[in-house]
């Protein structure tokens, strides 16, 4: 038997179905059959090959070992298949989503529970093959959140969306009860962002987001108020609605101009957590942040102790889930133009 894979052969070319041999676990490896694979906004990184640094600058993946052949994707849902003779017990045939954010389990970062910022990291759908496939190994049970009574097309973004914007909520901590957070980006991330502080009880959020139809889509959603953020009275209309400037912003986007617009329209006292990496520069006066005083705190994934904290959370207060497109994994190059063009209302997720 052959498993099929959708592979970046060739940086920003089209993916390439390859087929190969199923993989067979070794060690403490458990093997998946992927049943959900959700399309991220990092994987267009990746394929590109580059991060924008600002100012000309890149951030290339080739020079973190990050280089073709590639299979993509980090949010990935499965049933397990079978696991290496060193695995720990596993349940064949149980559902599962995996945590990809692997470290390497001997620093002090990992020590700490903290291998999303591993410096040798070694992550599903980065490092390691990822669930554009008919099959994935996941190198420890460890990483497996049991998902039983979840659907797996749902609950696939909870790996990237979810985690994501759930740690940079809890870094806000008791602002978001204080008054409505500012979320700069109104797409997946934002949805998902959206659901957890419904879940968690928060006072609201009001977006700022330049397409229209998003802004439309989270209002529906139940955002509190949803701004153009071409508008050229955009902080004005901020401040307005935040009675003042926002005691919370969590920018998802990660610009220039999404930064500076999170700076303007901060309150005193007010923390910013900034999570997109669509790249970027500022040039910020220093003694505003002590004279204002601000919080400027950056926010990348999440812990797998936060994952199990969500998943545990969608269980418990039955979470709506985010809008999701099912498409089949065959038509990957196709959602990727159409994630690239910004025509993606919440995640989309290949299925097998």
């Amino acid at each position: 038997m052959t498993m099929r894979s959708f592979t970046v052969t060739q940086l920003s070319q089209p993916l390439e179905l390859v087929e190969s041999a199923i993989p067979e676990p070794k060690g403490t490896e458990v093997l998946l059959r992927v049943t959900a694979a959700g399309l991220c906004h990092s994987d267009l990184h990746l394929w590109e090959g580059y991060y924008d640094m600002g100012g000309g600058k890149r951030l290339n993946m080739a020079d973190r070992g990050i280089k073709p052949p590639m299979i993509l994707s980090h949010e990935i849902c499965g049933e397990i298949v079978s696991a290496g003779p060193e695995a720990e017990p596993v349940a064949v045939g149980a559902r599962v989503l995996a945590h990809p954010w692997i470290g390497c389990n001997e620093c002090n970062f990992c020590r700490r529970g903290e291998e999303n910022i591993c410096p040798k990291g070694c992550s599903l759908g980065v490092h390691r093959p990822g669930g554009f496939a008919d099959y994935v190994l996941v190198p420890h049970a460890r990483y497996l959140v049991d998902i039983s009574g979840l659907d797996e097309a749902d609950v696939a973004p909870l790996a990237c969306a979810g985690v994501t914007t759930y740690s940079a909520i809890t870094k806000l901590g008791k602002r978001i009860h204080e008054g409505p957070v500012v979320i700069i980006g109104a797409g997946g991330l934002g949805h998902t962002a959206l659901k957890i502080l419904q879940a968690l009880g928060a006072k609201g959020a009001i977006f700022v987001d330049i397409d229209p139809v998003k802004r439309e889509a989270v209002l529906a959603a139940g955002a509190l108020a949803a701004i153009d953020g071409k508008a050229d009275d955009v902080v004005k209309q901020v401040l307005k609605a935040t009675n003042g400037g926002a005691r919370a912003v969590l920018d998802l986007v990660g610009t220039s101009q999404t930064v500076n617009l999170g700076l303007a329209a901060t309150a005193r006292g007010g923390h910013i957590v900034i999570c997109g990496l669509i790249g970027g520069e500022i040039t910020i006066s220093i003694p505003l942040i002590p004279m204002k005083p601000l919080t400027i705190q950056g926010s990348y994934v999440g812990t797998l102790q936060e994952l199990r904290e969500l998943v545990d959370l969608v269980k418990r207060t039955k979470m709506a889930s985010i809008p999701v497109t099912r498409r089949p994994l065959t038509e990957i190059n196709a959602a990727m133009q159409e994630l690239a063009q910004g025509k993606v209302i919440g995640r989309t997720v290949m299925i097998p």
